[in-house]
């Protein structure tokens, strides 16, 4: 972790590096800063994890930074006053803590801004999956001499047959395709597509009729395709029940 430290008074700087790096070698100190001028000229372009900021600088006080710069970095607030505390709190703060600073205090506040940034990574990361297209959109297949596209939307079923595998679309027509059953399964998006065994993979909302079969077993029925029964696994019946019922 990269910080920064906003403080006019030089023991209190260096006393408060010695706390992070002993409690925290890898994090680095940046820059250390005493002033709202030179903070509003440096802290744009500085690429910090974290500032640890007391109230009062050499030229005022540091809450008048925010009216200049925007600035988002989380801030634990470092001061011999407690009456900001409520303005701190309404800035991207993590801890408003009290000089002199309590070692304990300070590596509780480390603690919750950690805690804080694992969390923000996972909002993000969740964000990010929920943005990109959740499986692929349409196969380029070969008729004849001429190449055309089959909207995945429109797959009933995906299957091997004879040591080839099959787009069968929601016009009864199947389609060769150059993959193998197990790549399409991680192609096709898992809330719309199900393995039901080593032949076949189903789209749900193509599903025309679910039939109890011999040995604990279901029987999928999909418009138009008659070339032979399509099975539920017994392996895979209750899990084919579970993705149903979601």
């Amino acid at each position: 972790m990269r910080y920064a430290i906003l403080e006019d008074e030089k023991l209190a700087s260096n006393r408060l590096k010695k706390l992070i790096t002993d409690m925290k070698p890898d994090y680095k100190c940046v820059v250390v800063l005493d002033s709202v001028e030179s903070a509003v000229i440096s802290l744009p372009a500085l690429k910090v994890d974290l500032v640890f900021m007391d109230v009062q600088l050499a030229d005022g006080i540091s809450f008048d930074i925010f009216d200049q710069i925007r600035f988002d970095v989380p801030i634990i607030f470092t001061t011999a006053y407690d009456e900001y505390a409520l303005t701190a709190f309404k800035t991207n703060s993590v801890d408003y803590l009290l000089k002199p600073i309590d070692p304990v205090e300070l590596a509780r506040a480390l603690d919750k801004f950690e805690k804080q940034a694992v969390k923000g990574d996972n909002e993000i990361e969740q964000l990010m999956k929920s943005l990109q297209p959740k499986g692929k959109e349409r196969f380029v297949v070969k008729v004849g001499d001429h190449l055309k596209t089959v909207e995945t939307s429109h797959i009933q079923m995906v299957y091997s047959q004879h040591k080839g595998t099959y787009l069968f679309d929601n016009q009864g027509k199947k389609f060769l395709v150059d993959y193998t059953l197990d790549k399409l399964e991680d192609m096709l998006n898992p809330d719309q597509f199900f393995r039901i065994s080593r032949k076949f993979l189903v789209q749900v909302g193509f599903i025309k009729d679910i039939i109890a079969y011999t040995n604990s077993r279901l029987e999928i029925k999909i418009d138009g395709f008659d070339e032979e029964q399509v099975i539920v696994s017994r392996e895979r019946v209750q899990d084919f029940k579970s993705w149903l019922d979601r």
